[in-house]
């Protein structure tokens, strides 16, 4: 019998999440975290704009209550000259009590009072100016004055029997729209703040029409008007744009959020020239979060995921048109986490990030001190969640494989297993279906190789060559303790304590190590010339390198080797505990406690991760999406290849089949690759930095020089260890181009 994965609810960044009823405590950390990241969802966060002026603006989540101040950046706002001064009103924030509206001026933090008189009501506010309506349907303009008492400014012009249907701030601290309906018509008109002249530009307006304007037009219901223009003069009609109207800024009216959208296309931010009649595009993606400003400009939203989705400014420019710029990061919502791998460097973090119940393998860059270096990177197409077994928390079954990499297990509805591998990008994944097997594990893998035990008894090793094809089975066998490490599968003997090194390439044995077990190993683990064993209460480390044997603590926790050390966790304690063997003497430390509760409370790729690769741990530290990275402090072995696939590809490479050549390391390096032709002489070198901890480069056949001769060229590839730690390392081979 299956179950769902349990898909964990969004929540604000910094959120706690309950996966009980009671409350999940933190992790307590002995040796202080290097760095800490957040897994946050793709969706876009829309937002409203509480307040925008010259200086800056203040938005709030249209899904959340607490709002945020945003100055711009190198912007000189307006100086305080007093409500008199309707210009300097664009930095003015508005806020009321009952009948007192108090007038604060952002910049200054000056400050003036409007006091409502008696019978009259609140309508709206723009910069110093507040409108309101007295008990006889009549408008009134109220200003501060300086000796600290209100002026009150009748509105003339204003249509006797008009009824006020809404009121509309837009570009402007001067005017102030108001949507009235007179015989059952609406009609949308600007009152003139300074002196309270009230105006009707556009009428028989829709219903469900949008007003917007600045000091130059109006725009309402898709017809515009100058504002200056003589009294008579009608609108012209203004060429439809996708959306609906958001703002004009300058002579350019903007339209967003359209009703309908089919299915792919991406949303906009449009401009119409009110003056020409051109169409262009401002921001894309873009939608939520527009509005004006009340300097005549306006602020979007866009970017190209909620990882990178930012509010930009927009402002007139002197040819017409209309100039954009960032202001403002947003950060996403926190995801909850429902699995962890870490390899070359690489954290991989599993969720559902992209919404609407899909989930996607997301990594962090972190240097060779485990400190993360770069932003949340999507590393898989949106995936279906899959099923699991009863009690098994840290479902999916994942596995960093340290080349760019990361295979998992999926379950069908029905039970049934196949072996995923994702991360070159984010959108291939390559797949290897078990035959219908269930129930099984991936205990690991490394490169191209990963293992899996199946709950039908059987054991096979899928091949993932190139992330160009689908895996391939190319092992089968009874499922026994076993590792695979570069091109080599480690299983018991057939003597006490012995294991045997098989070549998944050729199939040959390559080496027999006399472990020292006192029993047939249940588990193998092999990291660069370590070999893990346990069997019963006992464990130890195997040097192949030195043949030296070290004892290191056994118990009933889950296990993990990783490169001169053993990670466990004690799943009574939830103490993770790192041992370090590295000088042939065990020596164990408590790294962290971890929470006595969490959302994924499986083995080593639910709740915690160790980087066999020369690298470093992280864990779940109990905050809702964050994970903690913490520093090994053991040594990384010195760098060596562990696999190669060099091959000339048929014909010789090309354009369009180039020579890809991949050299699989034990930990994350910095490249050189030349190409030599007979006499010696270098025509191409080619640089980069590994994919975790693989080497993977690209050539056409052609010289610097643009030329093509056909022959043999020798390759050199100069590997240096991105931790400085030991001596580069150099492979050479050769490639024909025909």
């Amino acid at each position: 019998m299956t179950r769902s994965r349990r898909l964990a609810k969004v929540a604000l960044g910094g959120a706690v999440v309950l996966t009980c009823a009671l409350p999940i405590t933190p992790a307590q950390a002995a040796d202080p975290p290097v760095g800490t990241v957040r897994l946050s969802t793709e969706k876009r966060v829309e937002i409203t704009y509480t307040w925008a002026g010259a200086s800056g603006f203040q938005y709030r989540p249209t899904s959340g209550s607490s709002t945020t101040w945003v100055d711009y950046p190198d912007v000189e706002p307006p100086a305080h000259a007093g409500p008199d001064d309707l210009a300097t009103g664009t930095d003015v924030v508005t806020s009321r009590s009952g009948s007192t509206v108090t007038q604060r001026h952002r910049s200054t933090d000056t400050t003036a009072t409007v006091t409502i008189p008696s019978g009259q009501t609140y309508a709206a506010a723009a910069g110093w100016s507040v409108l309101t309506q007295d008990g006889n349907g009549a408008l009134h303009v109220l200003r501060a004055a300086a000796d600290g008492t209100t002026t009150d400014i009748p509105v003339t012009g204003f249509p006797a029997g008009a009824r006020p249907n809404a009121y509309v701030t837009g570009g402007s601290v001067r005017r102030l729209a108001i949507v009235h309906t007179l015989d059952g018509k609406r009609s949308v008109g600007l009152v003139d703040l300074a002196d309270g002249t009230f105006r009707t530009y556009v009428t028989d307006v829709a219903e469900d029409s949008e007003a917007v304007f600045n000091d130059r037009w109006l725009v309402a219901d898709w017809k515009s008007i100058r504002i200056d223009a003589e009294p008579g003069t009608q609108p012209a009609r203004v060429a439809w744009l996708p959306g609906r109207l958001k703002a004009v800024v300058g002579d350019q009216v903007l339209a967003s959020d359209p009703d309908f959208v089919q299915g792919g296309t991406q949303l906009a931010l449009s401009s119409r020239s009110l003056v020409t009649g051109a169409a262009s595009t401002v921001l894309s993606p873009s939608f939520g979060g527009i509005g004006p400003t009340l300097d005549g400009g306006a602020l979007a939203t866009a970017g190209p995921s909620g990882l990178d989705w930012n509010v930009h400014r927009i402002t007139p420019t002197p040819d017409g048109g209309t100039a954009t710029e960032k202001v403002a990061k947003l950060p996403p919502y926190s995801v909850g986490v429902q699995g962890l791998a870490l390899a070359g460097g690489e954290l991989f973090v599993y969720g559902e990030t992209t919404g609407g119940g899909y989930l996607r393998h997301s990594s962090f860059q972190l240097d060779s001190m485990g400190r993360p270096t770069g932003q949340q990177t999507p590393r898989s197409p949106a995936l279906n969640s899959s099923a699991c077994l009863p009690g098994d928390a840290a479902c999916p079954q994942l596995e960093a494989l340290g080349d760019g990499r990361v295979s998992y297990l999926w379950t069908s509805a029905s039970g049934q297993e196949s072996v995923i591998n994702v991360g070159l990008d984010a959108v291939t994944s390559r797949n290897e279906p078990t035959d219908g097997d269930s129930g099984g594990r991936i205990p690991n893998g490394s490169g191209r190789y990963v293992l899996y035990n199946g709950g039908s008894g059987t054991q096979r090793v899928v091949d993932f060559p190139t992330g160009t094809t689908d895996g391939t089975t190319v092992l089968t066998r009874p499922r026994t303790a076993a590792a695979v490490w570069g091109q080599v599968m480690w299983t018991p003997g057939t003597t006490q304590g012995s294991v045997v090194g098989t070549h998944l390439k050729t199939g040959q044995t390559v080496s027999t190590v006399a472990t020292g077990a006192p029993c047939t190993p249940t588990d193998i683990q092999a990291v660069n010339t370590w070999l893990y064993w346990a069997c019963g209460g006992t464990a130890g480390i195997y040097d192949r390198a030195t043949g030296r044997k070290t004892t290191v603590p056994a118990d009933n926790g889950p296990a993990r080797l990783a490169d001169g050390y053993l990670l466990r966790e004690n799943r009574t304690t939830h103490e993770l505990l790192l041992t370090d063997f590295h000088t042939g003497t065990a020596a164990t430390r408590t790294l962290v406690r971890l929470p006595t509760a969490d959302e994924n409370a499986g083995g080593s790729n639910g709740r915690w991760a160790v980087d066999r690769f020369g690298g470093h741990v992280a864990y779940l530290n109990g905050t809702y999406g964050e994970v903690s990275i913490v520093n090994s402090g053991v040594p990384a072995s010195a760098l060596a290849q562990m696999e190669a696939q060099t091959a000339t590809p048929p014909g010789g490479p090309t354009n369009l089949n180039p020579w890809q050549p991949v050299w699989q390391l034990n930990k994350p390096a910095d490249w050189t690759l030349t190409l030599s032709n007979t006499t010696g002489t270098v025509t191409r070198t080619l640089t980069g930095a590994t994919k975790g901890a693989a080497v993977r480069a690209a050539w056409d056949g052609y010289g610097e020089d643009g030329r093509r001769t056909a022959g043999t060229y020798t390759w050199k590839l100069t590997a240096q260890p991105r931790d400085d730690q030991g001596p580069a390392l150099t492979v050479t081979g050769t490639v024909v181009v025909n």
